[in-house]
């Protein structure tokens, strides 16, 4: 089993980063508002008040899983936990404040607040890059490996070889001589082998048992994957009952009525926004423009699967001249039937816009997964498990797969889909109204920077 030198110490290291930067900030507001003397009395109610805000700190992460950073985790989901977790701490600060007999903190309870989160916001997404960084370059690695062959573990081995900011290492093993395990053991010793990946298909019991016992003589930890094709695993959670383990139907966030309300709500009033204070004068100069580059509508609609599979009519800007293939064929490369405002419109996502018209309906929401056209939709249902999990909650403007770069219709697109099903079905099974303000701010960056995977 490779030997793990530096990463046990991580999460030690970044709490300890953490109270520092919360102390620096207690203490400069502290002495910039009183003369360095000492009080016994000042002293310690001030250090009874660093200790409070340290522990909720240190406390609050346990929910919201903070210092649990996987190196898989992407900087969407960070960005979304660390957001939280600020926001929840400095609402704990100005209660402080108000409950306190500590005069700097009355009085500059705000500025406190905005500095914590400016230097905590930043310190923390730098260590987080820097140590995206520093596994790009090979540092900080995993030796990892893969004993089986399917779609889902293709799919996994694409992910990792991709993302080299994730810091694995993948090592090739001759499926054919799976069974052979005294080389199976030479392998892991060998090359240090720390995580052994498994599909949960095509293993005999006799022969998986032998690989499980193993793999916990010689400390090399199993990892499996689930059959995205066949299994409906997202859809479950494990239960007990007593001290007998149980698959029971999951319960996802939007099933519960005050987290659907607090959505829906969030919805009609940044759709209003948007409408009111960007579309007021975007529509008219998209409409000239579209009319002057084709003749035609100014907009396009669309069936799509909705909500529980409801079918609805999706509003785009019109990116395409006239043709009667639109509702057959999916984009191709240098696809001849996208106008030249289309293009531009499609790069930026700006031919989405209308479809806040929809959300306001009732149809969609601001984030959510994005719709496919019917005939893919029909297609991939038959193909992919979880593919239904999708049509659980409203389609979204944007989603998640969306700003991390699984869009567009070009390239190997039978693993492309399975990827974006497993966005979708994350966040499903995740969901918050910190996720979609990440997922909206990431959305905006797209669109001023245009997205190279739009097509």
């Amino acid at each position: 089993m490779q030997k793990i030198r530096y990463s046990r110490y991580f999460k030690i290291s970044f709490i300890l980063l953490d109270v520092l930067v919360i102390a620096a900030v207690f203490l400069f507001f502290f002495l910039r508002n009183n003369e360095f003397r000492y009080e016994a009395e000042i002293w310690e109610q001030n250090i009874l008040s660093l200790t409070l805000l340290i522990l909720f700190w240190i406390l609050l992460s346990g929910r919201t899983k903070l210092y649990s950073i996987a190196r898989n985790l992407t900087y969407t989901i960070y960005l979304e936990r660390l957001v939280t977790h600020i926001f929840i701490f400095i609402f704990g600060v100005i209660l402080l404040a108000k409950v306190s007999n500590n005069d700097f903190l009355k009085q500059d309870r705000f500025l406190i607040a905005i500095m914590l989160f400016l230097l905590l916001f930043l310190t923390k997404s730098i260590v987080f890059f820097t140590l995206k960084y520093l596994r790009t370059k090979g540092i900080n690695y995993r030796n990892i490996m893969f004993l089986n062959e399917d779609s889902s573990t293709e799919i996994l081995r694409n992910i990792l070889t991709e993302r080299k900011d994730y810091g694995f290492r993948i090592f090739e093993y001759p499926f054919e001589a799976r069974s052979d395990m005294d080389n199976l053991v030479r392998f892991w010793k060998e090359k240090e082998i720390h995580t052994m990946y498994l599909s949960t298909n095509g293993f005999a019991k006799n022969e998986e048992q032998q690989i499980y016992r193993l793999a916990e003589r010689h400390k090399v930890r199993i990892s499996l994957i689930p059959s995205i094709v066949k299994n409906n695993f997202f859809q479950f959670d494990l239960g007990y009952i007593e001290m007998q383990p149980v698959l029971i139907r999951a319960k996802f966030p939007l099933d519960y009525l005050t987290n659907s309300t607090v959505k829906r709500t969030f919805d009609i009033v940044f759709s209003l926004l948007m409408l009111v204070f960007v579309c007021s004068w975007l529509f008219p100069i998209v409409a000239i423009l579209i009319k002057s580059g084709s003749k035609g509508p100014v907009f396009f609609v669309q069936k799509r699967y909705g909500y529980h599979d409801q079918v609805f009519g999706c509003l785009k800007f019109r990116t395409m001249f006239v043709n009667d293939d639109s509702a057959k064929k999916i984009t191709s490369e240098n696809d001849k039937r996208i106008t030249k405002i289309g293009k531009f419109l499609r790069k930026t996502s700006l031919d989405e816009m209308p479809q806040f018209l929809n959300v306001l309906k009732g149809e969609m929401s601001v984030v959510g997964p994005r719709p496919h056209m019917l005939l893919v939709d029909d297609f991939y249902k038959l193909k992919i498990g979880r593919y239904s999990v999708r049509s659980l909650v409203k389609p979204g403007v944007t989603g998640l797969a969306q700003v991390n770069g699984l869009r567009g219709d070009m390239g190997n697109m039978d693993i492309k889909m399975q990827k974006r099903i497993l966005a979708d079905a994350f966040y499903v099974k995740n969901w918050s109204l910190s996720l979609d303000l990440v997922i909206i701010l990431k959305t905006v960056f797209l669109v001023i920077g245009g997205d190279k995977n739009a097509n």
